[in-house]
């Protein structure tokens, strides 16, 4: 029978042969998934065989990975600043830089302000939004898409993560579906701002398999971005927080001050690159 250490040096052989970046990394997430076991204890069971559904399991998610689908994806879940994650095909993957723009917002919300309403569009998962909230228990949030499948994706994840009672999913345009009686004290979004003509020389798991809704920012990646900009100045109390491309905050930065935003501030992400850009309404 295979053994778990012969299961490994096979994925990671098999993963790399198809060129999947961290092959190794990949093949023991896959094989701990497989055997409902954390990846670290991978390595205190190395004698023990694999039992046939467990290598039916294994097999799958590695002839799915090796496809270039999104590991995320493959697995169903994915660690997300504080919370954990359902993600579902169709849906974009949370990325560790979108944590920047999390830090960002909870820099501006005080810990003991309650209510305070934050309004996430283009939401997705739900990551942005619902990880505020679960660091904030004042934040009251609404989480928007126009997307059936993330929409689907982001109630479960409220579900699961207990939020149901301070988070609203609403389908809908930016900031369209929240109504107008109900406040918004911040907005913060990453949205799609990949310049359209270069999604398609990105890496295979993004640019043959996430959804380009959620990546397709228009001629030069800011479309969306000026429109948000616009209808966040005439909605939110306090301000707007955005990501943004490694090359794109001076642009962004200038899309604010011309909204009407004041004291435009940024944030690096853990790489070095400027990836949050945020504005003050000037009468907060």
């Amino acid at each position: 029978m295979t053994t778990v250490l012969e299961a490994l040096r096979k994925a990671e052989q098999w993963l790399r042969a198809r060129g999947v970046p961290s092959p190794r990394t990949d093949a023991e997430r896959i094989l701990a998934h497989a055997l409902s076991i954390e990846r670290l204890d991978l390595y205190l069971q190395f004698a023990r065989p694999l039992e046939p559904a467990e290598l039916d399991v294994m097999r799958e998610a590695l002839r799915r990975r090796g496809q270039r689908e999104p590991l995320a994806w493959v697995l169903g879940t994915v660690g997300f600043h504080t919370i954990d994650l359902a993600v579902s095909p169709g849906v974009l993957v949370p990325r560790p830089d979108t944590e920047t723009l999390v830090d960002a917002a909870l820099s501006w919300i005080a810990a003991d302000e309650d209510p305070y309403y934050v309004a996430d569009p283009c939401t997705g998962s739900g990551a942005v939004g619902l990880a505020i909230a679960a660091v904030r228990p004042g934040a009251r949030c609404y989480l928007t898409d126009q997307s059936d499948a993330a929409l689907e994706n982001a109630r479960k994840n409220v579900v699961a993560l207990d939020l149901a009672a301070r988070v609203a999913v609403l389908r809908g345009d930016l900031l369209q579906p929240i109504p107008t009686s109900r406040p918004i004290d911040l907005v913060v979004c990453n949205p799609p701002y990949i310049p359209s003509s270069d999604i398609s020389a990105l890496e295979p798991e993004v640019s043959r398999w996430e959804p380009r809704l959620a990546l397709d920012g228009g001629p030069d990646g800011l479309v969306l971005v000026r429109r948000l900009a616009t209808t966040a100045a005439a909605r939110a109390r306090r301000g707007l927080l955005l990501e943004v491309g490694h090359d794109q905050a001076d642009a962004v930065a200038a899309i604010l001050d011309a909204a009407g935003f004041v004291g435009v501030t940024t944030w690096k992400d853990l790489g070095g690159h400027t990836r949050v850009v945020g504005g003050r309404v000037a009468s907060a």
